[in-house]
């Protein structure tokens, strides 16, 4: 590990053991307060650890002859898209493609040895469910890309995955079917058979009776500390909480089981602050981004803030979805997408689908709420991801409707965006995710 991330971690326990002699009395703190493996100290080891080498860009899309989610016409697209990043100025040059059915979502292995990606298919015409994740190898020379296996997630549009800090486990959400699947990974990467399928609870149902008619898993996240993991259910406005057992791989309800959000908010993603107790929640039907102090000692979360992604005197309203394609973003609305936090924990990055903008906030470091810096165009149509290269200094959204990669330049003390200084095209880009490989 090192000192940076050392350093992190240990304001983040020194304000956790504050909050735990404070809450709970100094004996019943210490006894309750337990080892961490911080989001810092995650993000440090997927990064890298301060490892040189040649840096690598993945980027996850939906492929033809499907139409993505909101899209406009089939997609061209093929699969995973790898590109070499120039790390001064942050252009990319394409590599290579790996074809695969719809990877919409990309997490690497906290060693960077391995990649793995979602497939996100809907049931089948008996409505057997097909969704499904996939392993890669990638090249410690190239970047490049080689298949390893792939496993079934017994659930539709499976939307999201993320590796345990530890490496042990890889997690995913399917939001068709609302439920949450875990998966042992073996020393060589392999994806090993489900060790456990989670339903969210099915009476969970929101108030929008298209986009929450019943439960919709989004997202899986491990908790700072490793032990907690979180579900993200955006038909039930609910952040679910769960302990994994490291021996296992299955999970228990938490000792708070959940926590909400406003009704009809629809949570999508959420972040971790990588230094101090603070969480950040995208609601995708709202826009809007609420703010929590997180007590990882029960996996728990308090609200202190909530608010827009969008201008106070915006024009842009919430859509009335459409059954037949809930994906879409009527003209004059918006919906957010993607939720992403500055590696030096100062600022933060929101996508607007309709306005077809980043909202940027700055974090207080006292407080963790945010405070809104502004909007940049995103430079195209429907910017569903994005995501920041390691080092912070550059920020690529993927425009889904325009097939553009949009590269522009954060300023290290303001946290604002200049540009774009690149446009790369590249069919239905989705999701981003980055490496360092020796070579």
């Amino acid at each position: 590990m090192n000192g940076q991330s050392e350093g992190a971690d240990s304001v983040l326990t020194d304000e956790m053991r504050r909050r735990l002699l404070k809450g709970m009395g100094a004996a019943a703190g210490a006894v309750a307060f337990y080892p961490l493996f911080s989001a810092g100290s995650a993000m440090a080891a997927s990064n890298g650890g301060g490892v040189s080498g040649a840096q690598y860009v993945y980027v996850g899309t939906y492929t033809g002859p499907n139409t993505a989610p909101g899209g406009v016409a089939p997609s061209q697209a093929r699969g995973i898209y790898v590109f070499r990043m120039d790390p001064a100025q942050g252009a990319l040059t394409p590599l290579q493609v790996m074809d695969a059915e719809n990877p919409s979502f990309l997490a690497v292995s906290p060693d960077r040895r391995y990649l793995y990606s979602v497939n996100e298919l809907g049931p089948d015409a008996a409505g057997k469910p097909q969704g499904r994740v996939s392993a890669y190898r990638i090249d410690p020379a190239s970047g490049e890309l080689a298949f390893i296996n792939t496993r079934p997630t017994q659930g539709s549009w499976t939307c999201y995955c993320s590796v345990h800090p530890s490496g042990r486990y890889l997690f995913a959400a399917n939001y068709g079917t609302g439920s949450f699947s875990v998966f042992p990974l073996g020393d060589n990467g392999e994806i090993r058979e489900m060790s456990d399928l989670v339903e969210s609870p099915p009476n969970g149902l929101g108030p929008d009776g298209v986009r929450q008619e019943g439960a919709h898993a989004h997202m899986m996240i491990t908790g700072p500390g490793g032990h907690h993991v979180f579900g993200i259910d955006l038909g039930a406005d609910r952040l679910l909480a769960f302990e994994l057992d490291m021996g296992s791989g299955r999970l228990s309800p938490g000792p708070v089981p959940y926590a909400n959000v406003a009704s009809g908010s629809g949570c999508r993603h959420m972040v971790f602050h990588q230094q101090k107790p603070y969480a950040y929640v995208l609601n995708e039907l709202s826009s809007t981004v609420d703010v929590f102090d997180f007590y990882p000692e029960r996996g728990s979360f308090i609200q202190t803030q909530s608010l827009s992604t969008l201008p106070a005197d915006s024009e842009f309203g919430r859509p009335v979805f459409n059954p037949d394609n809930p994906g879409e973003v009527p003209t004059g609305s918006n919906t957010t997408a993607e939720l992403r936090i500055h590696p030096q924990g100062s600022f933060l990055y929101a996508t607007n689908r309709g306005m077809n903008s980043i909202a940027t906030f700055r974090v207080d470091e006292d407080s963790g709420q945010l405070i809104n810096t502004g909007w940049v165009s995103s430079g195209g149509e429907i910017p569903r991801g994005m995501n920041l290269d390691p080092s912070g200094r550059f920020l690529y959204v993927g425009n889904q409707n325009s097939d553009t990669i949009k590269v522009f330049n954060i300023h290290p003390q303001k946290g604002t965006l200049e540009g774009p200084v690149h446009t790369i095209s590249s069919p239905v880009p989705v999701d981003f995710a980055f490496n360092a490989v020796s070579g």
